[in-house]
């Protein structure tokens, strides 16, 4: 742990249990701060070594609820159900004693992979009525009430006041006014002043139903000790992941997929590559919900929750649906509508704000980033704003970013990032993603994250503004081939066909080639950088039925009638969103043990943004045009109407010549990955693009991210080093 402001941290000894738990006393059967803990850590992860493993203790900052930010559940089979799933017949007759032993040290040694999730407040629970067969693992990061919500939490009716445990990863902005609604109603009576017990109140009263009320960012699960049912969730759009596994030996779900890779003894799933999934990736840059490349672990998706009983698959229901209805704006309500939106915008960042740590904000220099950072300001004057660039000229938004913090009046910290630093850190990035996920972008947010956390606990950010108010340069395509809808379809079609020998960047190619085609055939999220035939060079499992239509299908069937922004839109909110730019969110700010909330994306303000009809969102010079109209009294002029650029990476140039381009020349030469991914086909993309033949960079780069994550999880060749972020002694 780092020391800040000259002063040495000397560490506490943590509070007994007993002082420190649920109603003054442990969860009956949780397990924390035993003796073994460290020596069962070392001997079933030697490659960890380079995070210290320890026993549980008092962290440098006190102790605090809000958020369980790692969580593991696993809900073994009935004793013979293993048998009569045709596994091996000695689990069937194990004597449950040995059970509980294996699943509390599997359970603990899994949930330490995730332990950046949560540093402050490690440990295990095991229901003691199930002998064993059902145990939590949590790695907490406190945020409200430090002193007294600890994990799991525990929480009944009168009658029976331990009937449920949650684990639980998050925030639930509103869970003031939900407590005093539960009190008024029900009489629900609480023993502490976290989030927690309003979701578990708020099952206990409404069921499922209890969902729809939660403003927040959520993954949790929930044994009802009744019922002997586990109850999962995750927020409508996806913000908090789930991942889940199910075989011979029962069910387990988790934050990090990585945990369940560590319990598939246990569980006894399928770790197959899923090939399909492959492709999907390949096509799209990530793996689209529920697939994962293990055919035996899926995602729960955003806005769905899962019921699990003891020997049973999960049985997934969804319970958000986002809909774009829109309402007309005439002259006399313009107004109105501006200000309905700075007023949610306002209301949402003030609850994001809820904390009892320090807050800060990313600046990236466009206007979603500032708008926030200056609607946050308002609530905490000492506001500190941060943003990463990097040395190469064009790919930085340093100066804007820090003419922005200077406008609004917050302190600001820049990191620059270099390129020998970039190539460095993808093995750990990697290796903290679980899964592929080939944007370049996440490699800055993993290191202003790094920085951040240095400073505060808890960030606020942008993302989701462009899904929601229409942000995106893609989305005026509509307009530029509204000429073509005029066309009968059969022309439409012949022109597609006239515009493929025309030679590639040859002017109006790509217009033709698009308008020959429907919305549904050209459009699933963000841009295509395999053609077909490229994509049957680089897989030799190629398989033509696996389309993007795989994905987005389903998602088209539910916006019929809509305009077509609206429905782009509605894509985005199901692949790329939760896809992108979500999991780089949560997986490089959470390997900092840093919390990021992300307050467009509440369903206050999506109810505001999905009734602005399209002439609101995109015009034929501009986006998010009633988001900027807005704005206007909030956000800085430099920065209103200036082209988004996010955390733009070089990576172009960077694959041309120096540290990572020999670095991907390596990655070709040693992969093992030969049957998954034509590595001569990628060689030769490289020479290409050297030579400045061809521009393959993002085909290079989704290609090169997969063989360096099949190399870290599939060959286990490389084996990331894990460093520990800086953590400052007061927030």
């Amino acid at each position: 742990m780092g020391a800040t402001s000259g002063r040495r941290y000397r560490p506490r000894r943590a509070a007994p249990v007993a002082e420190r738990g649920f109603h003054a006393r442990p969860p009956a059967g949780v397990r924390v701060g035993h003796r073994e803990w460290a020596a069962t850590i070392r001997a079933r992860h030697p490659h960890m070594a380079t995070r210290r493993a320890r026993p549980p203790q008092a962290s440098p900052i006190a102790a605090y609820w809000g958020a369980v930010c790692g969580l593991l559940a696993f809900v073994a089979a009935p004793a013979g159900a293993a048998e009569t799933q045709g596994a091996d017949t000695q689990l069937a007759q194990a004597d449950q004693a040995a059970l509980a032993a294996r699943a509390d040290s599997a359970i603990a040694g899994a949930s330490h992979l995730m332990r950046h999730r949560g540093p402050d407040e490690p440990g295990t629970w095991a229901d003691p009525d199930a002998d064993g067969s059902v145990v939590f693992g949590f790695n907490r990061l406190s945020i409200i009430d430090i002193e007294h919500s600890h994990q799991p939490l525990r929480w009944g009716p009168p009658e029976a006041p331990d009937r449920y445990v949650l684990v639980f990863n998050g925030e639930i902005y509103n869970y003031l006014e939900l407590r005093e609604e539960l009190r008024a109603e029900h009489g629900a009576t609480f023993a502490t002043d976290g989030d927690g017990e309003a979701i578990v109140a708020g099952y206990h009263h409404w069921g499922a139903d209890v969902l729809g009320r939660l403003r927040g960012m959520f993954a949790f699960a929930l044994w009802d000790t009744v019922t002997r049912e586990l109850f999962c969730a995750r927020d409508p759009f996806g913000i908090k992941p789930l991942f889940m596994a199910t075989g011979p030996g029962g069910t387990a779900v988790a934050s990090e997929k990585k945990c369940l890779l560590d319990l598939v003894d246990l569980v006894g799933f399928d770790t197959a590559i899923d090939h399909r999934a492959l492709q999907h990736y390949t096509v799209l840059q990530y793996v689209p919900e529920p697939e994962t490349l293990h055919r035996g672990v899926r995602r729960l998706e955003s806005g769905c929750y899962a019921r699990i009983r003891p020997g049973c698959a999960p049985v997934v229901t969804r319970y958000f649906v986002p809909r774009f209805a829109a309402t007309p704006i005439t002259s006399a309500t313009e107004r109105a509508r501006y200000d309905e939106i700075t007023a949610v915008l306002e209301d949402s960042v003030a609850k994001h704000m809820r904390a009892d740590v320090t807050v800060g904000s990313f600046l990236s220099g466009g206007i979603d980033s500032t708008a926030i950072a200056a609607l946050a300001i308002r609530h905490n004057p000492r506001l500190i704003t941060f943003t990463t660039g990097f040395e190469r000229e064009g790919f930085s938004e340093l100066d804007v970013a820090v003419a922005s913090a200077e406008a609004i009046g917050a302190r600001h910290i820049a990191k620059v990032v270099s390129a020998e630093e970039f190539v460095a850190a993808l093995p750990e990035i990697v290796w903290y993603l679980d899964e592929p996920v080939a944007d370049p972008a996440l490699v800055p947010l993993f290191f202003v994250a790094r920085e951040a956390r240095k400073h505060v606990k808890v960030v606020l950010s942008g993302e989701g503004a462009d899904e929601l108010f229409g942000g995106y340069t893609i989305y005026r395509e509509p307009l530029s081939l509204k000429p073509f809808d005029y066309l009968p379809r059969p022309l439409r079609r012949s022109m597609g066909k006239v515009s493929k020998p025309l030679p590639e960047g040859m002017r109006g190619k790509s217009l033709l080639h698009r308008g020959s085609l429907t919305l549904e055939e050209r459009y699933y999220g963000n841009a295509r950088s395999f053609s077909d035939a490229q994509l049957q060079e680089v897989l030799p499992g190629f398989r033509p039925q696996w389309t993007h239509t795989d994905v987005t299908a389903a998602v088209y069937a539910g916006s019929a009638g809509w305009d077509p922004v609206a429905r782009m839109q509605h894509i985005d909110l199901f692949t790329w969103l939760r896809g992108d730019i979500l999991v780089k969110a949560d997986k490089m700010t959470m390997a900092n043990s840093l919390e990021l909330r992300v307050p467009f994306l509440d369903p206050e303000v999506f109810a505001v943004a999905a009734r602005l009809p399209l002439q609101a969102k995109i015009t034929r010079t501009t986006t998010k045009y009633a988001l900027r109209r807005a704005l206007e009294p909030i956000v800085p002029a430099h920065v209103l109407h200036r082209p988004k650029l996010g955390f733009p990476v070089p990576i172009r140039h960077w694959l041309r010549a120096g540290e990572l381009l020999e670095w991907s020349y390596a990655m070709v030469a040693t992969s093992q990955a030969g049957h998954l991914i034509d590595l001569a086909a990628v060689n030769r993309m490289l020479d290409e693009h050297r030579t400045g033949a061809s521009d393959h960079s993002r085909r290079l780069w989704t290609l090169l991210i997969f063989m360096l994550w099949h190399a870290i999880f599939i060959e286990r060749s490389i084996t990331p080093q894990i460093s520990e972020p800086q953590y400052p002694v007061e927030l």
